[in-house]
């Protein structure tokens, strides 16, 4: 069974052993839908942080998709979602699928009542809508009760790589988002920490 692994980002790719069969979407579901009709593989792992919904929910903890929701709710894999889990210690939640970030908490509040997710993400929908086997593993990032500076979301290029300079030109335009950038850096370390600890379990064949 061909596993592609999607990612959001370079740093959440570079987790991953060398090898590895890995998309890095760029936070552009666009891009993640029509490289997914192209490739079409038979499984594939949502895989990097996610944005906190549930308040209880604190940076690095591991979550496991029962289902993704949108504007439908669509199961994951059970038995690779439960292999997953039990291989990783991830607790099982539903995820929410978005097409842009989810900054502040009256945002986040709003969507885990609707949804009833725990976190949410721009990657599962789109992974979702093609049809294809799935399961999703993922890191808190941001709680609930935090809200995402504007300077922050400028952190990335086109093509998902790091990009200093924008934050650097967005921080000299907003100088007062530097200490929400710091905090967000230091809430996706943790999150990319407890990604790395368990990357090799994550790597396990889908059952069946």
């Amino acid at each position: 069974m061909s596993l592609l692994v999607v990612v959001g980002f370079s740093a959440e790719a570079a987790l991953l052993p060398p090898g590895t069969a890995v998309l890095n979407a760029a936070a552009n579901p666009q891009k993640l839908a029509a490289a997914l009709a192209e490739l079409r593989p038979s499984a594939v792992l949502s895989f990097g942080i996610a944005g906190g919904l549930d308040p209880a929910l604190r940076p690095g903890a591991l979550l496991v998709a029962r289902a993704v929701v949108a504007e439908a709710r669509w199961p994951a894999h059970a038995g690779w979602s439960a292999a997953l889990a039990a291989a990783t210690g991830a607790a099982m939640v539903d995820m929410a699928g978005a097409e842009r970030v989810i900054a502040t908490p009256e945002e986040k509040a709003a969507l885990h009542r609707d949804t009833g997710a725990s976190a949410v993400d721009m990657e599962t929908a789109v992974i979702a809508r093609s049809g294809i086997p799935f399961a999703v593993l993922r890191a808190v990032a941001d709680t609930a009760d935090e809200t995402l500076p504007p300077a922050a979301a400028e952190g990335l290029d086109e093509a998902g790589n790091p990009a200093p300079w924008r934050v650097m030109r967005a921080l000299l335009r907003r100088p007062g988002d530097l200490p929400g950038v710091v905090r967000m850096g230091l809430r996706s370390q943790a999150a990319l920490r407890a990604l790395r600890a368990v990357a090799a379990q994550a790597l396990r064949p889908p059952p069946g």
